[in-house]
């Protein structure tokens, strides 16, 4: 299995379709990466991934919107096409397994909602902060 984790800005709001009856979320991140070339300049260099995330928990949708920060985990996908005149292209995109937001535009701190992905249990999300031991006089 090849794993891709990003982190980065979205492009734009996220769009929520229905394909054969089964939810996804598609958005853009945009991941740049700062560095110096051999002259010493500094450069600037953006990839942008589009991703697709399969999943009934759309409500997480409206807190995708242009510009938050977040991170993405999941399967890439590399598409090749012939562009109108003639040329090759490639796109990267991503089947997403988890979605985290860590913030974006006018946050102070980073958010802490996260999309838990289907590895994790229900106990683990609904686990208070700072607790990590399992109580055996649970009801179910």
């Amino acid at each position: 299995m090849i794993k891709l984790q990003i982190i980065g800005n979205l492009g734009k709001d996220c769009v929520v379709n229905t394909v054969s009856g089964k939810s996804v979320i598609n958005f853009n991140v945009a991941h740049t990466e700062k560095f110096k070339d051999s002259q010493g300049n500094s450069q600037e260099r953006t990839t942008w991934v589009d991703c697709a995330y399969w999943t009934d928990r759309t409500a997480l949708a409206p807190y995708l919107t242009k510009g938050k920060q977040v991170f993405v985990e999941g399967t890439p996908e590399v598409r090749t096409f012939t562009r109108q005149d003639g040329t090759a292209g490639a796109s990267l995109s991503l089947r997403v397994r988890e979605v985290q937001l860590l913030g974006g535009r006018g946050d102070s701190a980073p958010l802490a909602t996260s999309a838990p992905s289907a590895s994790q249990s229900s106990s683990q999300m609904n686990e208070p902060a700072g607790i990590s031991e399992a109580s055996d006089d649970l009801p179910f």
